[in-house]
């Protein structure tokens, strides 16, 4: 099994959602934060790639799986686009203030937290945001500049930006699938995200991984 489909939208642009969708599609599994956490060799494995350690093998990496949406597999756009030259590129987005406002109240609360901000929370704010999570300008700047780079790699041809709330159509056109008989998903609201996350950080430490 090899990759189809690469997200390289970031966190808080409905890729939840989008993981679920591209289920429904028979793009699945679909990789994503969730399928890291709970996984002490894959959380691991994770951190060596961020940190340099070891040179990664992708085709381990998401090996079962069809797809990939959210981090860290979308900090590694350029690399999987690349090694897997046949894939879609999925950019999911949303407008920069409303998405600036969902990461305040989840990921960017963690962020700024010492005591959470360890293992892999770490990583991503040294990695993806220089560091400076407490600047708005920096911050929206950062996602804003994902987005064009992303857009200015790929043609229409291999690219499609994903609005947030766009549905069933662009999607389904883009990866030639007839629309499901069903509500496009939604969930991972902010309200829920903490309660979402605490359950899958007390199953990593369950698996002996607080790291």
């Amino acid at each position: 099994m090899t990759l189809d489909v690469i997200g390289p939208g970031f966190g808080r642009t409905g890729t939840e959602s989008m993981k679920r969708a591209l289920e429904m599609l028979g793009f699945g599994p679909c990789y994503h934060m969730y399928e890291v956490l709970p996984h002490k060799e894959r959380f691991e494995t994770w951190q060596a790639i961020y940190d340099g350690t070891i040179t990664p093998d992708w085709d381990a990496v998401f090996d079962g799986f069809r797809a990939t949406v959210d981090w860290p597999g979308a900090y590694y756009w350029r690399e999987l686009a690349v090694h897997f030259p046949d894939a879609k590129i999925l950019l999911t987005y949303r407008d920069p203030e409303s998405w600036y406002a969902s990461m305040e109240n989840t990921i960017l609360s963690i962020l700024r937290d010492p005591e959470k901000a360890t293992g892999m929370a770490a990583r991503l704010r040294r990695d993806v945001f220089d560091g400076d999570v407490e600047s708005k300008a920096h911050v929206i700047a950062t996602y804003e500049r994902n987005l064009t780079d992303v857009q200015q790699a790929f043609g229409p041809d291999r690219l499609l930006s994903y609005a947030l709330g766009s549905g069933w159509e662009p999607l389904c056109n883009f990866l030639g699938c007839d629309i499901p008989d069903a509500p496009y998903p939604s969930g991972n609201e902010s309200a829920s995200f903490h309660t979402k996350t605490e359950k899958l950080g007390d199953q990593r430490e369950v698996s002996g991984d607080t790291a």
